[in-house]
């Protein structure tokens, strides 16, 4: 389970967002927001990318702050719009996050081949579309054992066929263990695609249940 307690994030003297206590239980919690709210903010900060005041941790003890690469290592997060050095490959990228993540290379080469991205592994990622890049991140989103998965608009530029299998691979995930997924998503998510736990709104600068 995830533990957010007096949490702010700001820049200068502007408050961004607010949060007093959350807790997010094993399953998939749909964050929702307008563009500019601060659902990015919010997921970089959970995933310890920028700094917060307040206190995000596990059930199991661990926290962001105090115990930071151990918290880190069980955090795996794509973003909305994944970008990656011009000059590497999609198998460079892949073979060095599955490496930090202790993914085996059959289960990398799974996720691969599941999301297509067989058909670009060897090309230098400057040549990628955006589907192509999310593509990307999508596969190493999955790696190793985390505790949380953080899914930032993942539905953004996906064809019919990569939403499917973002869905199943979301599915089979969720089977193998206590794993808490934060999604956001401006397209609509059915009951038929994904069972969700909760949904949350951010709205005047907190983060609110629905």
């Amino acid at each position: 389970m995830l533990i957010i307690h007096q949490f702010k994030k700001q820049f200068n003297d502007h408050i961004i967002l607010e949060i007093g206590h959350l807790e997010f239980a094993p399953g998939i919690h749909w964050i929702k927001g307008e563009n500019g709210s601060g659902k990015t903010t919010f997921f970089k900060s959970v995933s310890g990318i920028i700094p917060f005041e307040g206190e995000i941790s596990f059930s199991t003890g661990i926290d962001s702050r105090k115990q930071p690469v151990l918290f880190r290592a069980q955090v795996n997060y794509s973003e909305a719009e994944p970008a990656y050095p011009g000059f590497l490959t999609a198998k460079d990228v892949i073979r060095f996050i599955g490496k930090i993540k202790n993914e085996s290379i059959a289960r990398q080469d799974k996720y691969v081949s599941q999301f297509g991205v067989d058909a670009f592994f060897e090309k230098s990622c400057e040549t990628y579309s955006s589907g192509m890049m999310k593509k990307l991140s999508l596969v190493t989103a999955f790696f190793g054992n985390p505790k949380l998965i953080i899914l930032d608009e993942p539905l953004i530029t996906l064809d019919e066929q990569a939403r499917s299998v973002l869905y199943q691979v979301i599915k089979e995930k969720l089977k193998q263990g206590d794993i808490t997924f934060l999604m956001s998503s401006h397209q609509s998510i059915t009951a038929a695609d994904l069972e969700i736990v909760q949904t949350l709104r951010i709205q005047n600068k907190q983060l609110i249940k629905l």
